[in-house]
């Protein structure tokens, strides 16, 4: 039987945490800037940023990565938090990292007082939705953006 450990990252996990981030860009076909990729680990582990990253260890071994992000909402009193980004390496997945590491985020925003929990996933994703849906409800909305 695995350890599974889900806990809040630190500076010194950075050289476990990049390949878990370059392995999320490989799967939705992007190149984030380095640069950028800095500035985003910085403001993961700041204090004063909403912005937070949790892993999760597999027998000592740091095999996933979640970042969520706490806003406010005109609709509710308590805030959103958004689940902006979820990867579990590919060796390992199909082991509930995946869900513990949505549970992890749905403790977090709870005890914040936060209201909701949500997040995107790509329609290809098909391989995730099926725990999404096992574990969340579709809000039925589209999301259109413009990038500037």
């Amino acid at each position: 039987m695995s350890t599974v450990t889900i806990r809040p990252a630190t500076a010194a996990d950075f050289d476990a945490w990049l390949p878990l981030w370059r392995g999320y860009q490989t799967f939705y076909k992007t190149d984030i800037p380095h640069a950028t990729t800095l500035t985003t680990w910085q403001r993961l582990l700041s204090p004063g940023e909403p912005m937070h990253v949790a892993l999760a260890e597999r027998d000592g071994v740091v095999a996933g990565l979640v970042h969520y992000i706490e806003h406010r909402s005109c609709w509710t009193e308590g805030n959103y938090m958004y689940l902006q980004d979820l990867f579990v390496s590919p060796e390992v997945r199909g082991g509930g990292l995946g869900r513990r590491l949505i549970e992890h985020v749905y403790a977090e925003a709870a005890a914040r007082g936060c209201s909701r929990v949500w997040w995107l996933t790509h329609e290809s994703n098909t391989d995730a939705m099926v725990l999404y849906d096992r574990i969340a409800a579709k809000s039925g909305f589209v999301q259109y953006r413009k990038i500037l």
